[in-house]
């Protein structure tokens, strides 16, 4: 007997498909993986879902039409597969869509003047012309209303299309998002690790950061529930690591960037910035007083081969900006507004050289 594929799909041309009416070969349910073994013929039948209430006797009419156009010695029963179309997923849409790099600002410990270096950071950047937002997710211990002055600011929250928004309160350029202007200033936040991970995905999702060149989130100090909310709520594009260079900073700032490089985790750590560098009095300016070491985060930098993005010595004004709401970055004339805006240049560069060597960074997948 001489069957062709051809003698096949003219055969089948026949059956029709109840949902239609339309013959299955015209309809493209007929997939072109027909084999033809002497008498034996297979191939398979797309249906469009799982359990399609045509598909038995789709199949035990394609038989027949073979067995009646080709003739009955064919050894087709039981060798046609019903396949099933599978719908494409549909592409999650990217927390923040809008933002082309988040930085994320870290430290082992705590009392190195991590939120100081967030805040500066992110006006020198705006300074340089870049839209830059900032979030406060430090929930425990928030600091930027106070550093930027809107301790008493409350951001408006709009519903549209049934969803609540938050509308960041800006100032000095700067998008600002801070759990401390939802919650009493006077009252300590007594919240479980779970409360806390919620809270701080709400902050992030609910915002309307709109389109931002930096999004800078100033971390809570250590690795805990909050570090591994982020990672796995958003891609983090680098990350920023901030100590002093005291020997017990050092320590936990180590610990800081294996957290962040370790397989599970896996973020790009763009620099390490040593803050408190040195001491130098208002009425000696020219003298450097190495109050926590000298070059201690310089040498951390260089163990890890990692870079050295800033050393930022400990001036009063530097404290009395961030006490005063104003932060130091914003005065144009200021020694220290240089030093902060060679830390915001650098910070670029590793973010340019990370963009153009590295994969975009995906959300962390950990299980238990």
């Amino acid at each position: 007997m001489n069957i062709t594929p051809q003698k096949i799909i003219d055969a089948l041309v026949h059956v029709r498909y109840p949902g239609t009416g339309k013959d299955i070969v015209s309809t493209g349910m007929v997939q072109n993986d027909i084999k033809i073994e002497g008498n034996k013929v297979s191939f398979s039948i797309l249906f469009e879902k799982q359990n399609d209430p045509f598909s038995k006797s789709v199949i035990k009419a394609a038989e027949q039409a073979i067995l009646t156009y080709i003739g009955e010695q064919v050894d087709i029963k039981g060798n046609i597969e019903a396949i099933v179309h599978e719908a494409p997923k549909p592409k999650a849409t990217p927390v923040l869509e809008k933002v082309k790099n988040i930085i994320a600002v870290s430290s082992g410990k705590g009392g190195v003047g991590k939120s100081t270096i967030s805040s500066n950071l992110a006006i020198a950047l705006a300074s340089l012309g870049y839209k830059v937002g900032l979030l406060d997710a430090d929930i425990h211990g928030p600091s930027v209303p106070k550093m930027f002055g809107v301790e008493d600011a409350r951001p408006e929250v709009v519903e549209n299309e049934g969803k609540h928004t938050i509308i960041p309160i800006e100032k000095y350029g700067i998008k600002l998002i801070s759990i401390g202007f939802f919650v009493d200033p006077e009252q300590a936040l007594v919240w479980r690790g779970s409360m806390s991970s919620n809270a701080l995905k709400q902050l992030i999702t609910d915002t309307d950061w709109g389109e931002l060149d930096y999004f800078v989130m100033d971390l809570p100090p250590g690795t805990g529930d909050i570090h591994l909310t982020l990672v796995q709520t958003l891609g983090i594009t680098g990350v920023v690591v901030v100590t002093t260079p005291q020997d017990v900073a050092l320590a936990d700032a180590r610990k800081g960037v294996h957290m962040f490089t370790g397989d599970k985790v896996n973020v790009p750590v763009l620099g390490l910035v040593e803050n408190m560098s040195w001491f130098t009095p208002a009425e000696l300016p020219e003298n450097k007083y190495y109050i926590f070491g000298k070059d201690g985060g310089k040498r951390l930098a260089e163990e890890l081969n990692i870079k050295l993005l800033g050393q930022i010595p400990l001036v009063q004004s530097i404290r009395e900006g961030g006490d005063a709401g104003r932060p130091i970055s914003v005065n144009e004339d200021s020694i220290m507004t240089l030093a902060f805006h060679e830390l915001a240049q650098n910070v670029v560069e590793q973010v340019e050289i990370r963009n153009k060597t590295m994969d975009p960074t995906q959300k962390v997948q950990i299980t238990r």
